[in-house]
């Protein structure tokens, strides 16, 4: 039977599966974070995922998890150790990143950002910037030599629309995506103009102006679901890669044996 590493990223909105075979992704799933759930409850779902794609439970040797929604990470660690037989690496202060934060409190950067830089650094080197689109769009800075610098925090797609339908009665809940005019024609893609292209221009602005704080020949790359939309704009992203923060745990995983 193969050995595999289950890898655990929970977000504000959703939670990332990764299953591992040394450097090989062999499979990954998408769940609501939901913060009220049971370590028996997500150990029913994780198990029916991996039954529905062919793996048994009992093939995972490791479980290394990054969660930004503070009751699920010991959630998740009882369900590693009571369903898996497993004790997980739980991403957080103390844990062997090879990344050195600048930041004016290391604690208050979130362990995505820093799964993230592992992740960017090691496939790209620096200077980089990584910009995941997640409830929140966030922007890191690392250094060439491999420093967590800072960055930037935009609200994401799905809260700056949740917050325009909330406010405006008669506007539509719709479906963010990337229009070939700026000019609607109607309701829904004068909204989906105004978001493509808003967050557009937000992007670029904090990216270049990221650039010149960094200099040298500085690249962009970009991660989370909403990413794609612009998956297109090569003057925008260097490198579209949806799977760095499971990189980043399984690199992670490697540096604390």
């Amino acid at each position: 039977m193969s050995v595999h590493l289950l890898a655990i990223d929970v977000g504000n909105t959703e939670t990332v599966i990764g299953l591992f075979e040394g450097e090989e992704k062999r499979a990954s799933w998408r769940l609501g974070s939901v913060a009220r759930r049971t370590a028996d409850e997500l150990a029913v779902i994780i198990e029916g995922l991996f039954r529905l794609s062919g793996f048994e439970m009992s093939s995972v040797s490791r479980v290394v998890i990054s969660s930004v929604v503070p009751p699920l990470g010991p959630t998740l660690e009882v369900m590693s150790t009571n369903h898996f037989g497993v004790t997980p690496l739980l991403v957080g202060p103390g844990t062997r990143t090879g990344i050195s934060i600048k930041y004016d409190n290391p604690h208050e950067v979130g362990a995505d950002r820093i799964v993230n830089a592992v992740a960017g650094f090691h496939l790209h080197g620096g200077p980089l910037i990584i910009a995941d689109f997640g409830t929140a769009i966030t922007f890191d800075a690392i250094s060439v030599g491999g420093e967590y610098l800072g960055g930037a925090i935009s609200p994401g797609f799905g809260v700056s629309l949740e917050a325009l339908v909330e406010r405006a009665a008669r506007l539509p809940r719709i479906e963010p995506a990337a229009p070939t005019s700026v000019i609607g024609k109607n309701t829904v893609h004068s909204i989906q103009s105004g978001m493509f292209f808003g967050y557009k221009g937000l992007i670029n602005g904090i990216v270049e102006r990221m650039k010149l704080e960094l200099g040298g020949d500085t690249k962009v790359v970009a991660t989370g679901g909403q990413s794609l939309l612009f998956s297109e704009d090569e003057n925008i992203f260097d490198h579209i890669d949806p799977d760095l923060t499971l990189i980043g745990l399984r690199l992670i995983a490697e540096r604390n044996p």
